[in-house]
């Protein structure tokens, strides 16, 4: 048993501002359900880019967090995660030259109108 009135003011500060992996995993499952959220209820091809690339930082998250907490250490998971920002920055251009060129040709970059492509 821990005698608390033992416990220095600095013990205290450390143990109450320790970060473990739970936090991260809560942060990083917040992060992804706002972004699940908004991906399914806007409408905005941009807002829908927006909630995509919070869901891949969620995911980029994920892979510092097990990476650091990892038995050995090597930087694995951070260069899954530079790559991931690569991928996330080349899908944000893309998307938003596909915007540019919807946008010219209906009118609106709404989601729910876009019905061209169907067959």
């Amino acid at each position: 048993m821990i005698d608390v009135f033992s416990l220095s003011v600095m013990d205290i500060v450390n143990w109450s501002l320790h970060v473990g992996l739970a936090h991260f995993l809560l942060l990083a499952a917040v992060l992804f359900s706002i972004g699940l959220y908004g991906l399914l209820t806007k409408k905005g091809i941009i807002s829908t880019l927006m909630c995509v690339e919070l869901m891949l930082n969620a995911a980029n998250i994920n892979l510092v967090a097990f990476n650091h907490y990892r038995p050995f250490q090597d930087f694995s998971g951070q260069l899954m995660a530079i790559f991931s920002v690569a991928v996330a920055a080349s899908e944000v251009a893309v998307g938003i030259a596909l915007a540019f060129r919807i946008y010219r040709e209906h009118g609106s970059i709404h989601v729910d109108e876009l019905n061209n492509m169907k067959g």
